[in-house]
């Protein structure tokens, strides 16, 4: 098992570039599937969710080339659909969760499609519902296997119908979405997800000759087409990279400048961080954090303690409350940290109280973090990333540490950071990779 070495109390400097979106490639990715036309996509993240991701559609039959380090060619003229109930598909598919986003492209263009029960982060229940009721609206037929935990859905051909969904779900709406611009007549999708990811999905879906209005709002309203050509696309800088630089300078009271952050697609994330103390300044479209000896946490305008949670887009996104809450222990003052979309994501806290953080675990749900103004560091130690976001907190908790840190399972943090310890080394960070 590779492992982090990382050695705290190093003061970081200089510059640092965000890779492509993540939670964006996934969706537009899967969007290749929808036309037999080429299709290239840049600023694509080499990590690994993305890379399983190009290779289960190599499997599929998707001709993929890659013309840079950021820049694929996809080509799914010649599909093939045996794959999808092969033995191999369902080791394949049950590795990664954004394997679901298939289903909808499969079904809209080939009348079937078929998944295992996703795999992912082990942060507690992420329901499939949404999809499938989405999917079953649309005219599909549904099945499950309960034996083999395999899902499927197939239709001679999709109707447009109205729909409200149950939940805001980011993949949910994408895959609805992908579903519906082939459909026959005219979808609408009330309580849509509107992150920028979906934004950027149907931006790149209206320029494959989609019909889709509504973009950037919880209503969306798609006029089927019979078919679609190819495109170009660049993916958006990830918001969440973005946030865990700049939690990271603030722990390690570090000046240091994210360069091309797509400041008007980040919503409420630099207001956030400002809220617990950290100056953050806007220099075109990079954000510049100056070096602080200390930042105080916000009350509320009533003098009760600041509650920072997770919301559906434009509230405050559940991937950066890990990191806000470690952020949080050196801070000056107190906050309450509510994560309401998974039950297991705060369950790291005890690493952090190992390290010597103030942090009160109320329920699955709520963390109660008592900042030590930076008074006394947190300690170094040994601990196992359960998480991509969790490790990346634990990473940053480590590099403010005293000591020498050790984090192991840390193919969870390369699943969503690319090339995270050279990238950190070339602005000050003392990490280390020791492969097993």
């Amino acid at each position: 098992m590779a492992k982090f070495v990382i050695e705290g109390g190093y003061k970081l400097s200089g510059e640092i570039t965000p890779q492509g979106a993540k939670n964006e490639a996934l969706q537009v990715l899967c969007a290749v599937l929808l036309t037999p036309e080429k299709v290239t996509i840049s600023n694509i993240p080499n990590i690994i969710d993305v890379n399983k991701l190009i290779y289960v559609l190599g499997e599929l039959g998707v001709k993929v080339e890659r013309l840079s380090e950021d820049t694929y060619t996809f080509q799914a003229d010649e599909i093939n659909l045996d794959y999808l109930e092969s033995d191999q598909f369902k080791k394949d598919g049950s590795s990664l969760r954004g394997s679901i986003m298939i289903v909808g492209p499969l079904l809209a263009r080939f009348g079937k499609g078929y998944i295992p029960r996703p795999g992912g982060d082990k942060i507690g229940r992420r329901r499939l519902d949404t999809h499938f009721e989405g999917f079953i609206k649309l005219g599909a037929t549904f099945r499950y296997n309960k034996d083999e935990k395999f899902y499927g859905v197939e239709a001679e051909y999709l109707t447009g119908a109205d729909m409200l969904l149950d939940e805001a779900s980011v993949t949910g709406t994408a895959n609805i979405v992908m579903a519906a611009v082939l459909a026959k007549g005219i979808t609408t999708i009330y309580n849509a997800a509107c992150e920028p990811y979906i934004q950027q999905l149907c931006k790149m879906l209206n320029s494959m000759g989609a019909k889709i209005t509504g973009v950037g709002s919880n209503l969306l309203t798609i006029e089927g087409v019979n078919n679609l050509k190819g495109c170009t696309h660049r993916v958006l800088p990830d918001m969440i990279e973005i946030g865990s630089w700049i939690g990271m300078a603030a722990m390690t009271k570090s000046s240091i400048t994210i360069k091309n952050v797509s400041w008007n697609d980040l919503g409420l994330i630099p207001r956030i961080f400002q809220k617990i103390g950290i100056n953050l300044e806007r220099r075109g479209d990079d954000i510049f954090i100056p070096e602080q000896e200390s930042y105080e946490i916000q009350n509320f305008i009533d003098g009760s303690i600041l509650t920072i949670s997770d919301a559906p887009w434009p509230g405050f996104t559940p991937d950066l409350l890990s990191i806000m809450l470690v952020v949080a222990t050196q801070a000056k003052g107190s906050v309450l940290i509510h994560q309401k979309m998974f039950e297991s994501r705060l369950f790291f806290v005890d690493k952090l109280i190992d390290m010597g953080a103030k942090v009160i675990l109320c329920d699955p749900h709520r963390a109660t973090v008592i900042g030590m103004n930076h008074e006394s560091s947190l300690n170094a130690t040994t601990m196992t990333s359960p998480d991509i976001r969790a490790g990346i907190s634990l990473l940053i908790a480590a590099l403010s540490a005293k000591g020498t840190s050790t984090i192991y399972n840390i193919e969870q943090i390369d699943r969503g950071y690319q090339n995270i310890d050279t990238r950190l080394q070339a602005i000050g960070a003392k990490i280390t990779r020791i492969d097993a």
